[in-house]
């Protein structure tokens, strides 16, 4: 599979590491009433999607960023490839 880096083209999968689901960025308020029931969700569920998922990626044998990769995880096509810290910042403004 080819994971085609934002900033440095064209990458093997090998080169990543897959860490889970993209919604790993959206951390619950610490501060609201319902914290320890939000975090404990936050941590232990997980959906198993068959289709177009978003994921985070690390690219460990590269750069060492971050990247979102949004997936077909029926097909294994990747159809949009973002850097984690533009999806962070764009979520940051959109919350505002």
């Amino acid at each position: 599979m080819i994971i085609n880096h934002p900033l440095l083209g064209p990458r093997d999968a090998q080169e990543f590491t897959y860490l889970g689901d993209a919604s790993l960025l959206n951390r619950p308020d610490w501060q609201a009433e319902d914290a320890a029931e939000a975090f404990h969700d936050y941590l232990y569920l997980r959906d198993n999607p068959a289709g177009e998922h978003r994921e985070l990626w690390y690219h460990e044998q590269g750069d060492r960023s971050w990247l979102v990769v949004t997936r077909n995880t029926l097909t294994h096509e990747i159809l949009k490839v973002e850097l984690a810290r533009d999806v962070a910042k764009a979520a940051g403004k959109a919350a505002q």
